[in-house]
């Protein structure tokens, strides 16, 4: 999984398998894209004006074991 920010266009995209070409991308609303393969599985999600559906500017991410309950948090550089 590959979570990518551009903060020139505010766009937020979580990967969760390698680029497919053949992809469908569903329209959720307006501001959130599902992107699917032929054989129905997410391949990833798109955020459109990312900072206000994340509620703050994403500067760090949070990563939880939901079986440990462990967290990691990953800070990204300015």
């Amino acid at each position: 999984m590959r979570l990518t920010y551009d903060p020139k266009y505010n766009v937020a995209y979580i990967s969760l398998r390698e680029n497919r070409q053949d992809v469908e991308t569903l329209r959720i609303s307006d501001e959130l894209n599902v992107d699917v393969a032929p054989d129905g599985i997410i391949v990833g999600i798109e955020l459109l004006n990312a900072t206000e559906q994340l509620g703050r500017d994403p500067a760090s991410l949070i990563v939880v074991n939901a079986a440990s309950g462990e967290e990691k948090e990953i800070t990204f550089p300015s």
